[in-house]
């Protein structure tokens, strides 16, 4: 028989079962149930003294084991907090056991009763009720069913990751690691929250329909608003809204949001993503890499117990101060090349000996040149949790000119493991020096240049009432979690990452 047919076989027998269910006036998807204890605080509260005589208790979750003896049925229900065995006989619930016979693997039940210690030593609930929650008509993906010598129902686990991905709630449901991860990450930004709450941040919301993208190098999705007759923008960043507010006085500025580019996916990339964006008056970039080695070493700390990981067979240290690098200098110790004064056939010539693409290398020019340098020769070597400070100018059309050094700015990125986490600026609020920018990243659209930022003339207006000096920064949610929860894959943080249509 193929899978597709035993579970085709499986489903028919559970919707049978649904019927007999409905025939005998149970109803197979109860509206509430009246639950006492989670699992983990019934075991918690059994004492040895007590015998048979403990606690009475009113669990409910999902039936995880089933084994059927003849008049009496011993299995396990999970919950958010672990698994706790039942003890079911005829003798106690009587034609309520009649349904107990059309219980499932899977279904959703609540169970009533004194908990006991068996002869084999495990707590257990002896039911004095047993009421079905939600009946399950098809089977959890969990691999092939396999049956003990002692009867016991049990299923491998799922490990198809395209299915896992794509079934994310069976995935939950199967693996209680999988659900762990996402606690976690829930852990995680509710520290960055109450971080930023205390040091006086305003959480604020910003647009995510934009009429104009901006903020980063990215292509947008596009839609169209039928009232207005427009084109709109899923936002690649919150960066240029978060800052006109700092223009209208709100002097420290954040947002937990999901922005969008219309990219390639990688282990590092979904087209929706968490970022952390916020934004400081008064502030520049050395007060940004202050607060960002107080916000990720403490994040991990709090989630971690720990500042010190291993992650890839490397020990990572996020004990502050994190180690800082020059963008110029690194590339110079590793290549011999300043980017100062280096000609673009000259970094083309370093990437070809690099083993690059040749028809790339050729398309590449100014900054998207200089930043494929980075990425080949000093990117993949910044494992510690590493600042690269300075980048040149034309990488940062958003940035500060460094105080100095006219041909760099005041910019960072926080790297670990060889993946960029943060990127931060001294934010560039001088309206005349934002229009040049933005006039040279028009040039570069023209000149081929898909991802140069657009022109933004109402942001520009806003600089021009006066933006205070300001520090800024964005941080990758998605690319954190993968380092805090030790994940391969940025699939494996989200919840409901992107995927192919099903096939059929």
């Amino acid at each position: 028989m193929s899978t597709v047919e035993e579970r085709s076989y499986v489903e028919v027998a559970r919707r049978e079962k649904r019927a007999a269910l409905e025939a005998l006036g149970v109803q197979p998807f109860a509206y509430r149930y009246e639950r006492t204890h989670l699992a983990a605080a019934a075991l918690a509260s059994y004492q040895d003294h007590m015998g048979d005589e403990g606690p009475e208790v009113s669990i409910a979750g999902r039936i995880e084991s089933w084994r059927p003896k003849g008049k009496v049925v011993f299995g396990h229900i999970e919950d958010p907090t672990g698994r706790i065995q039942v003890y079911l006989r005829r003798d106690d619930l009587g034609d309520r056991y009649e349904a107990v016979n059309l219980l499932d693997l899977d279904d959703h039940v609540g169970v009533t009763g004194r908990l006991f210690r068996t002869k084999a030593g495990e707590v257990t609930i002896r039911a004095s009720d047993i009421v079905v929650l939600a009946k399950s008509l098809r089977p959890l993906p969990r691999g092939k069913t396999q049956s003990g010598p002692d009867g016991t129902v049990t299923f491998g686990g799922l490990t198809d990751p395209e299915l896992r991905y794509r079934q994310r709630y069976a995935d939950l449901a199967v693996h209680p690691d999988v659900r762990r991860v996402f606690v976690l990450r829930a852990k995680a930004t509710a520290f960055m929250r109450r971080f930023l709450d205390e040091r006086g941040f305003l959480e604020v919301e910003t647009p995510v329909l934009q009429p104009l993208y901006g903020g980063a190098a990215a292509q947008p999705f596009v839609t169209h608003h039928n009232a207005l007759d427009m084109p709109l923008y899923l936002r690649i960043a919150d960066e240029l809204y978060l800052k006109r507010l700092l223009v209208g006085g709100l002097e420290r500025v954040y947002e937990i949001g999901h922005d969008f580019r219309n990219e390639g996916m990688d282990r590092t990339h979904n087209p929706e993503f968490t970022m952390l964006e916020l934004y400081q008056a008064y502030a520049d970039y050395n007060d940004m890499m202050s607060l960002t080695e107080d916000l990720v070493s403490g994040v991990v700390e709090h989630c971690l117990k720990t500042c010190v990981l291993e992650r890839d067979g490397k020990t990572l240290d996020f004990t502050p101060p994190f180690h800082r690098v020059s963008f110029i200098e690194g590339i110079r110790e590793r290549t011999g090349l300043d980017l100062r004064n280096a000609s673009e056939a000259e970094m083309r010539a370093a990437l070809l000996r690099a083993k690059a693409d040749p028809e790339m290398v050729e398309t590449l020019s100014g900054g998207r040149l200089q930043d494929e340098v980075f990425k080949t020769f000093l990117e993949p070597h910044l494992i510690q949790p590493t600042f690269v400070v300075d980048y040149p100018k034309a990488l940062s059309p958003l940035a500060k000119e460094h105080r100095n050094d006219p041909a760099l700015t005041e910019r960072f990125e926080l790297f670990v493991g060889g993946r960029e986490l943060v990127n931060a600026f001294s934010e560039l609020n001088d309206p005349d020096d934002q229009r040049r920018r933005f006039e040279d990243q028009v040039g570069q659209r023209v000149a081929g240049n898909a991802d140069a930022h657009s022109y933004d003339a109402d942001y520009i207006r806003a600089l021009e009432y006066g933006m205070p000096p300001a520090g800024g920064l964005g941080l990758g949610v998605d690319r954190l979690m993968m380092l805090i929860a030790d994940r391969p894959s940025i699939r494996d943080v989200i919840l409901f990452p992107a995927m192919r249509p099903e096939e059929p």
